[in-house]
């Protein structure tokens, strides 16, 4: 599928480890230059959501620039995400939704978005019944084979425990915030214990991380830009990335990730950054 490692996802899926974030990518233009200059670094993974609101047009891109290089539906691996609003009663609709505006035939990888329901209070008694009502709705669609797998987004891992508990299909991947400053001990270690890949975003901490003076020693050592430091750091622990951009350079950048590795002791001072630093959304109070 991809020009990069995969790894096994529960499912026996094969997902790439890296992939393309398309969170802020928007406009059919915008998104047609992104997809062609990562399919043409070799790119194989596309990530979207139902908030992003450019599923429509990432079907179309891939429609239109998989025959230009020579690829098929089968080589690339789709995700996109059930959106807080549509969270419990909604979830089979908005399911349905982005596999219909996304028009692939079937979505490779579909997730929650977000623990709690949008409108409710985070310490809304709703919650919990309204993730155990999506997941319900996902695993009927998984069965079906139009969600060829499926998993969550920022669940803590009092969330995960308790999808454990009650799934009748366990998640395939939980997508989080990781980066050197927030390195998820925990989540990390109850995904090695139940089988779940763990897939990272905001791997450069919103750019934050790009200036930080460790970050930057190490690139300096290894000849490597700050980005691809971050990225390598995350896949050298066989952890996905989804990097976003718009620019194709950069995507192309981001891409040289394969060819060189860290040393240990560059690998152990990025991790002595971990503080617990989140610097997108923070689910711990969501209920």
């Amino acid at each position: 599928m991809s020009s990069g490692p995969c790894v096994s996802l529960n499912t026996g899926t094969h997902i790439p480890l890296l992939g393309l974030g398309t969170y802020k990518l928007v406009g059919a233009e915008s998104v047609f230059q992104a997809v062609d200059a990562a399919l043409a670094a070799g790119y194989r993974s596309f990530d979207s959501a139902a908030v992003y609101r450019n599923e429509a047009d990432l079907g179309r891109a891939l429609k239109e620039l998989l025959p230009k290089y020579a690829l098929t539906r089968e080589d690339v691996f789709i995700t996109s995400k059930l959106g807080p609003k549509d969270q419990g009663a909604g979830a089979m609709e908005r399911a349905l939704r982005s596999l219909s505006e996304l028009d692939v035939g079937w979505i490779d990888l579909y997730l929650i978005h977000w623990p709690g329901t949008q409108g409710l209070d985070v310490t809304d008694q709703r919650n919990p019944s309204n993730r155990a009502a999506s997941w319900a709705a996902l695993e009927e669609l998984h069965s079906q084979g139009k969600l060829k797998a499926i998993g969550v987004s920022n669940y803590t891992p009092t969330h995960m425990r308790e999808l454990m508990k009650s799934s009748k299909v366990p998640p395939a991947v939980l997508q989080v915030e990781f980066h050197p400053r927030l390195a998820q001990p925990e989540l990390r270690a109850l995904c090695s214990e139940f089988g779940v890949f763990f897939q990272a975003y905001s791997s450069l901490g919103q750019g934050e991380l790009l200036t930080d003076p460790v970050v930057l020693e190490v690139a300096k050592t290894c000849s490597r830009t700050p980005a691809q430091v971050l990225l390598r750091w995350a896949v050298q622990q066989n952890i996905g990335v989804l990097p976003k951009s718009s620019s194709p350079e950069r995507i192309k950048t981001n891409a040289a990730i394969f060819d060189f590795s860290l040393s240990d002791e560059d690998m152990s001072k990025l991790s002595a950054l971990d503080c617990g630093q989140h610097f997108c959304w923070n689910p711990s109070h969501v209920l």
